[in-house]
């Protein structure tokens, strides 16, 4: 008996796994976790993270905006699907934002200050992170944000 995956020219249209988003459970704990704690896909040229409703850092005295950081070894895209992205200023739902390797980000001047002493958060986000350098498409820079690399300046 065959897997539909063995055979040649498999069209990819009977998907063998599936997994809500909506029933996926983040680790969460008393200080902010790393993005690893979200992943819920791996391959050997990428990774996916789900960022979902969840509670923050329980500690008294964290602070529950994610720290900066540079992905080193990969170019990351986050797709923000829908709820508050306590972390990004003036990020909607829909909205895609691309962070290649080396590239210092974190939260938006003002997200830190603003996510002290908040319990929760209701987003819900997918973040891919690649091993290997993205190229971007023409039809990509058409829709590109000019201003983005600005949104980290203090106004």
């Amino acid at each position: 008996l065959l897997h539909q995956m063995d055979v040649i020219g498999y069209d990819g249209y009977n998907y063998p796994y599936a997994l809500s988003i909506h029933d996926f459970e983040p680790i969460t704990g008393r200080i902010h976790q790393p993005p690893p704690v979200h992943q819920t896909f791996e391959t050997d040229a990428f990774v996916v993270c789900s960022f979902v409703p969840r509670l923050y850092d329980y500690h008294p005295d964290s602070i529950p905006a994610p720290y900066n950081h540079s992905n080193i070894d990969s170019d990351e895209v986050l797709y923000y699907v829908d709820g508050d992205f306590m972390s990004r200023n003036d990020i909607d739902a829909g909205h895609i934002s691309l962070h290649p390797a080396g590239i210092p980000h974190g939260p938006h001047p003002g997200a830190a200050e603003r996510s002290i002493g908040k319990t929760k958060t209701e987003e819900l986000a997918v973040m891919v992170d690649t091993f290997k350098p993205l190229k971007v498409t023409k039809a990509a820079l058409e829709i590109a944000d000019e201003e983005y690399h600005k949104s980290w300046l203090d106004s």
